[in-house]
C-alpha cells in the first residue's frame, strides 16, 4: 500500500534536510571574510577546517604565521588554540555532531520507511522512532546555529571582525536544522493517525464479532 501525502512530504524533508546538513557540516564557509580587506588574515572557517593568510599567535609569545587551509584542530594550532576553539566553537561542533549522527540514523530509518508496508506490525513503531530521532536532531541543529550565530560574528573571535560575514553553510546548517525539525513533526503526525486508524479499525471489527 503506498504512503500517505504527509508521509511522503516527510521523507522528501528529510532527503532535503540530509542534503544540507551534509554539505554545512563538511565545508568551511561558517564564517568569512568580506573580500573588502586586501591582505585579510583570517579567509574562513568550518566547523572542521579553517583557512588564513598569515595570522600570528594574539599574544606575540611566537612568531609563527599560518597560511592555507588546515584541519581545526592540527598539532601546530596549538599556539593559537584559546583562538581557534573557544568554549562556544567547540560547543557549536558538538551539538552539529550530534545533528549530524542522528540525522544518519534518521535516513537510514527514512529509507526503512519508504520501502514498509502500512500492514506491518511494526510500522507504528518505526513512524514514532523516525519522528522522535529527526525531531531531536534538528533541535540539536538549532541549538548549534543559535551559539553560533550569537559568538561567531563577535569581534573578540576572528581577527578584523568588522570584515567577517556569516557565510553560507551557516546559512545551510540553519535551514536545514529548521526542516529536520518540521520533517519530524510531520513522522510524528503520520504516526498519530496511523495508531487511531488502526483503533478505529479494530473498534469496527470488535462491534461486528459483537452482532455476530
Amino acid at each position: 500500500m503506498g504512503k500517505s501525502r504527509n508521509g511522503k512530504i516527510a521523507a522528501a524533508s528529510t532527503a532535503v534536510a540530509f542534503l544540507l546538513i551534509v554539505i554545512a557540516f563538511t565545508t568551511p564557509n561558517w564564517l568569512q571574510t568580506d573580500g573588502k580587506l586586501e591582505n585579510p588574515q583570517f579567509n574562513k572557517i568550518g566547523l572542521w577546517q579553517v583557512c588564513f593568510q598569515g595570522i600570528e599567535d594574539t599574544h606575540h609569545f611566537y612568531d609563527t604565521k599560518f597560511v592555507g587551509c588546515w584541519w581545526v584542530f592540527e598539532e601546530e594550532y596549538y599556539i593559537i588554540h584559546d583562538l581557534l576553539l573557544p568554549d562556544f566553537f567547540v560547543a557549536t561542533q558538538f551539538f552539529f555532531t550530534l545533528c549530524m549522527t542522528l540525522l544518519l540514523i534518521g535516513g537510514f530509518l527514512t529509507a526503512l520507511y519508504t520501502c514498509c508496508s502500512r500492514q506491518h506490525d511494526k510500522y507504528q513503531l518505526l513512524l514514532w522512532v523516525i519522528g522522535a530521532n529527526l525531531t531531536l536532531a534538528g533541535i540539536c541543529g538549532i541549538i548549534s546555529v543559535i551559539i553560533f550565530g550569537v559568538h561567531g560574528d563577535s569581534r573578540v573571535w576572528m581577527p578584523n571582525w568588522e570584515h567577517n560575514d556569516i557565510g553560507w553553510s551557516y546559512a545551510l546548517a540553519v535551514v536545514g536544522s529548521f526542516i529536520l525539525v518540521e520533517a519530524g513533526i510531520l513522522f510524528l503526525v503520520e504516526a498519530r493517525r496511523h495508531k487511531k486508524k488502526q483503533e478505529r479499525i479494530l473498534g469496527e471489527e470488535g462491534k461486528t464479532h459483537t452482532t455476530i
